[in-house]
């Protein structure tokens, strides 16, 4: 049977959509389930990461327990520095005080010597010959002024017998005082002739150790001079060895006098010196903003030498209870939040958050009353964000 054109007319209407009407909304409960899916994959994610997912990588450094010595408080290291090893005295440069040419040198370089000892000695001939010439004009002036003093005694009795006028007597008592001036004159002058004679040779003015030699046998020595010219050797006290350093102007508070500190020489690093700050400089550089600081080394050996390079560290004393142990953490590992102060503390490859109570600042090292017991492994640096009890891969600083 065939549809009439009014049928088909109906059907086709039937099949005609209308687009001016919105399509369905979908429904609560649709979005509802997207959302606790969407949740539930975060939550999987972060259970994943916590209980065995891949480690988060880390850099860790170990806290440091410090019990203190008997009789000796707990030190730690609050400031270090590149320095010297110094003599107390400095430089000790020996020169002529006469001129003359060098004969010979009684020591070499790296000797050492005692106070007193010959050092170098110059052509002595003429300063003996000076010696030997004014001790026989001080004999002949002797003789002169015996014979003055004679001459005076005959006046004086021929002036009693009215034989020597007073004039002459007078005469001859002047001649007398010239002649005993004349020979204090010439014992005078012997005396400098035999110091000049003595300087010829010289002498150590202190124990020490030979550094250099400035001048060659041969060569004519001569007092004074600039720079030193006159400057024939060169040594050092090796009885009071120091550390010298300069320090910034900022770090002057972490600096006192007797303060403890230790020398380790860059030639010798596995040598540790104990010392004590003996020196403030009074005058802080302007150009460079430092202030130059001493340490007295109070032992001392052969391998310590003037001008060595070495490390100088400043030790302070960690406040602690009478027999307890202090507790130390790098600084980079304390973190500030809302709730205080906290670390990261790695167990078992695992992140725990660890609230601590940090006490006093020792430079790289803070110390903690409470919250560590000083053999934990906590996580320094800046780490990546952290959640507690996540996984993490460590790695030694």
């Amino acid at each position: 049977m065939t549809d009439t054109p009014a049928a088909l007319r109906a059907n086709l209407q039937a099949l005609r959509l209308d687009r001016g009407t919105a399509p369905p909304e979908p429904s609560r409960r649709r979005w509802i389930v997207v959302a606790v899916v969407a949740l539930a994959c975060v939550l999987a994610v972060v259970v994943r990461l916590v209980r065995g997912g891949a480690p988060v990588p880390v850099e860790t450094a170990r806290t440091v327990t410090r019990a203190a010595e008997e009789g000796k408080p707990v030190s730690v290291p609050v400031l270090s520095g590149s320095g010297y090893v110094v003599s107390a005295d400095r430089y000790i440069s020996i020169g002529v005080r006469v001129p003359g040419r060098i004969d010979r040198y009684f020591v070499e370089e790296g000797a050492h010597v005692k106070a007193g000892d010959p050092l170098v000695e110059l052509d002595a001939r003429d300063y003996q010959s000076a010696v030997a010439r004014i001790d026989a004009q001080l004999a002949n002036t002797r003789a002169q002024a015996v014979l003055k003093r004679a001459q005076l005694a005959r006046a004086r009795s021929l002036a009693v017998a009215k034989v020597v006028s007073r004039d002459e007597l007078d005469v001859r008592e002047a001649e007398m005082h010239a002649a005993d001036a004349a020979v204090r004159q010439a014992e005078a002058e012997l005396v400098s002739a035999r110091v000049n004679l003595e300087y010829t040779t010289l002498r150590a003015p202190r124990s020490g150790v030979i550094l250099a030699k400035l001048k060659e046998v041969g060569e004519i020595a001569v007092p004074g001079g600039f720079s030193g010219s006159g400057d024939l050797i060169r040594m050092a006290n090796l009885d009071d060895l120091r550390g010298q350093v300069d320090i910034t102007e900022s770090e002057l508070a972490k600096v006192r006098l007797g303060q403890r500190a230790q020398v380790v020489p860059d030639a010798y690093p596995e040598r540790t010196y104990a010392a004590h700050v003996v020196k403030l400089y009074p005058q802080v550089d302007r150009q460079k903003g430092t202030l130059r600081v001493e340490v007295q080394i109070e032992t001392l050996d052969d391998f310590l030498w003037p001008d060595m390079s070495a490390r100088i560290t400043f030790l302070d004393d960690v406040p602690t209870p009478a027999g307890a142990a202090a507790v130390l953490a790098p600084r980079s590992a304390l973190h500030t939040a809302e709730g205080g102060t906290f670390v990261w503390v790695v167990r078992d490859g695992h992140a725990r958050q660890t609230t601590v109570t940090a006490g006093r600042d020792f430079g790289e090292q803070v110390q903690v009353t409470q919250g560590l017991a000083g053999d934990e492994t906590v996580v320094v640096g800046t780490p990546p964000p952290l959640v507690d009890g996540q996984a993490v891969a460590t790695g030694a600083r």
